[in-house]
């Protein structure tokens, strides 16, 4: 048997399914898997262009978004602004 890897960002082309990918990845509490969904977007958006919207090198931001990344909240909401999103607060289900 053999697997076949898929890349996320192939399929993120329209507005509604990022936003989709990006709650879904939010709900499961896991800052990695938010870090590793915005990194899958910025990707299929084009990183270089947001990179530049965030104020940082695209090496520094693939770097930052990657498993292995730590960016600060700020590179965070950036990226998000930049993507066209904004980070709101709900209770708790």
């Amino acid at each position: 048997m053999s697997l076949i890897r898929r890349d996320a960002a192939d399929y993120l082309d329209d507005d509604d399914a990022i936003i989709a990918y990006l709650n879904e990845a939010a709900a499961q509490d896991d800052p990695k898997l938010l870090q590793a969904a915005l990194g899958d977007i910025a990707r299929a958006k084009g990183m270089s262009g947001i990179a530049e919207q965030v104020g940082v090198g695209r090496e520094s931001l693939y770097k930052s978004l990657s498993d292995t990344g730590n960016p600060s909240f700020q590179t965070v909401a950036r990226v998000v602004r930049a993507l066209g999103g904004r980070i709101t607060i709900t209770t708790a289900a």
